[in-house]
């Protein structure tokens, strides 16, 4: 199977990523899963002449920055196909190369399960909405369905800060700037304070990292800009301890406050396997109130997680509800609603 050909099958067969190491079968990832294409083990040099094949479609790259030191990062476009980010490295000195497929195709909110009130934080005209959850949990195609219903609907500059890009934005009504970072520009820190400087309304922040990241991303929000981000945290109580804990204990009490003040909405989400053999995601939103505000800036945290368990309104809904509801409507299985719960006790009494 030639290179054209592998990324063909795996863009057909809805893989999000390709796996090519010695000593195993060219293996990819769909649905969380790694699978692989055959039972037949690459060797050293099978590896080394599909990546030489990956390097001529990406307009001929220099091969030589990947020998010398063991590690390249590039992305390249297959017309008609899809976009490739590229991470190419040595092992046990033969080349291998993970490939991420980077959709042309935005993804379908209703097709991938996301709550219309998840969409609707596009309506939001400032402040900072957090998307969270573990790695692989979908956190950016629910953004880019956020993003991509700005675009449709609103007149705005749309800046993304991504690394790597997982979706292409066309411009709509909007117009949609997106950066790669170490491809556009050097590191989130650097591109965040540039963008305020580019006339943005809107700003996706692939990953608040560190302390100096959200520093600006706070001050985005507080200076009237609607900013997206993601946290690798699971819960919204969670989610606000984590980024005051980032700061020196000095600077918590007026971060809490200033949080208080930007924060709009928080995304907690999770992947949970279906009866039919798919995934399907399951969330907790918690939509900022005035209580939850009050919680924020008088440190009282961990009240929030009992106050989104026992609501019954729209603006604030448990993990454990919206497993509840994806049992009920026949799409999980009841010890898969209890193996991803926040609470399984109680879950275990409303089952």
């Amino acid at each position: 199977m030639n290179t054209t050909e592998l990324l063909e099958k795996a863009v057909s067969a809805g893989a999000s990523d390709i796996f090519v190491v010695a000593g195993r079968p060219v293996s990819m990832r769909i649905h969380g899963d790694i699978r692989m294409e055959d039972n037949t083990r690459l060797l050293p040099d099978d590896t080394r002449r599909i990546i030489e094949q990956i390097y001529e479609l990406a307009g001929h790259r220099d091969i030589g920055i990947l020998k010398d030191t063991g590690d390249d990062d590039f992305s390249f476009a297959v017309p008609g196909l899809s976009r490739f980010r590229v991470s190419a490295f040595k092992q046990r000195g033969s080349l291998s190369v993970v490939i991420r497929i980077i959709s042309f195709t935005l993804p379908d909110p209703a097709t991938f399960g996301i709550p219309e009130k998840i969409i609707r934080f596009a309506d939001f005209s400032k402040g900072m909405v957090l998307v969270t959850g573990p790695a692989g949990s979908g956190k950016s195609t629910t953004l880019a369905c956020i993003i991509d219903h700005i675009n449709k609907n609103y007149d705005k500059h749309i800046i993304t800060l991504e690394d790597p890009l997982e979706f292409l934005h066309r411009h709509n009504r909007s117009i949609v700037s997106q950066r790669e970072i170490n491809v556009d520009t050097e590191n989130y820190v650097t591109a965040l304070r540039a963008s305020l400087r580019q006339s943005p309304d809107v700003i996706l922040l692939g990953e608040m990292r560190d302390y100096e990241t959200m520093q600006v991303a706070m001050t985005a929000a507080e200076t009237g800009h609607l900013l997206f981000s993601t946290l690798h945290t699971i819960g919204a109580a969670n989610t606000i301890d984590r980024i005051i804990d980032v700061f020196p204990p000095n600077q918590q009490r007026q971060i809490a406050v200033q949080l208080s003040m930007v924060l709009q909405a928080v995304v907690s989400q999770q992947l949970v396997p279906t009866t039919d053999g798919g995934i399907t995601p399951a969330f907790e939103i918690m939509i900022v109130n005035p209580a939850i505000r009050n919680m924020i800036r008088d440190n009282k945290i961990p009240q929030i997680d009992g106050l989104i368990y026992s609501s019954a309104g729209n603006d604030l809904v448990s993990m454990d509800s919206s497993l509840l509801s994806l049992y009920k409507n026949g799409r999980i299985t009841a010890d898969t609603a209890l193996a991803y719960a926040s609470n399984p006790e109680m879950l275990k009494k409303k089952l």
